[in-house]
């Protein structure tokens, strides 16, 4: 897919007011009102919304993330956690890591940016929220037209029948949980290295990026494909971008909007 970079004069950006000049500080202050502002217009005036949301969402919750200075995968090895060779070289040290971020997200909470997600959902007839987050967060939030792009660290799945459960409020106690219908091994139901997405998910989300009026990108970094094509598909296909985030992605070169600023701050204010 050939990516342009957007005419800088085409892309509306807002940065939190910095320390300095009171004079800048008032320009930034009534400049940021203005793209608030835009935002908001372009927010009613879509029909059929999309929200594409990844990982800083949930850092402003407290999960923490993977990529970056700080993200777990520069202490934490992928290769020797989150992949299906990994978890067949050693499944036990695979639940250990996958327990420990289980009691680390069962401790954080959904914050403004979820709410405000599930508000817009509520206001928009036509509306899919696609996350990469596996947290549930949005879930907790209550959202209910969301597609989990990357799974759901919350549920166990048997690798030889498939047959699911559900553990948001406690692990089972068996080391290595074993299926209850065939006996089979059970892994975390999240997306590892090397694996597909799932195509149910893929497929629903792609179909609604290509008749989509808006995208709202929240903190991702937009470079986890194939789930970043979003935002993509739906500039080709006519729609505009908001991008909200505290640091800018590989998306932020073709958003209409680009806001930088935390998500909890900001979608309160721009959904209404």
């Amino acid at each position: 897919m050939e990516r342009r970079k957007a005419p800088e004069d085409k892309r509306t950006s807002y940065k939190r007011k910095e320390k300095g000049s009171s004079s800048l500080q008032r320009v930034r202050i009534l400049f940021g009102m203005v793209v608030i502002e835009e935002a908001r217009r372009l927010i009613k005036k879509a029909e059929k919304v999309l929200v594409f949301t990844g990982a800083g969402i949930s850092k402003e919750s407290g999960v923490p993330v993977f990529r970056g200075k700080d993200g777990l995968w520069n202490k934490y090895s992928p290769e020797e956690l989150a992949t299906p060779h990994a978890f067949n070289r050693n499944p036990s040290l695979v639940w250990e890591w996958y327990r420990f971020r289980r009691d680390l997200i069962r401790r954080a909470k959904p914050n403004p940016a979820h709410y405000a997600i599930k508000k817009l959902e509520e206001i928009k007839n036509e509306f899919l929220l696609a996350t990469q987050n596996v947290d549930a967060l949005h879930i907790r939030a209550g959202s209910k037209k969301i597609v989990e792009l990357h799974g759901n660290i919350f549920i166990t799945r048997c690798m030889q029948c498939r047959y699911e459960i559900e553990e948001y409020e406690r692990d089972s106690e068996e080391k290595v949980p074993m299926c209850k219908k065939c006996r089979g091994l059970m892994r975390p139901g999240v997306v590892w290295f090397g694996e597909p997405l799932p195509a149910h998910a893929l497929r629903k989300s792609f179909e609604f990026a290509k008749k989509a009026d808006l995208v709202i990108v929240v903190g991702t970094s937009g470079v986890v494909y194939p789930a970043a094509y979003l935002p993509f598909l739906v500039k080709q296909h006519g729609g505009k971008i908001i991008e909200v985030n505290v640091e800018e992605s590989a998306i932020t070169p073709h958003a209409d909007i680009f806001i930088k600023s935390p998500a909890g701050e900001i979608l309160p204010r721009i959904v209404g």
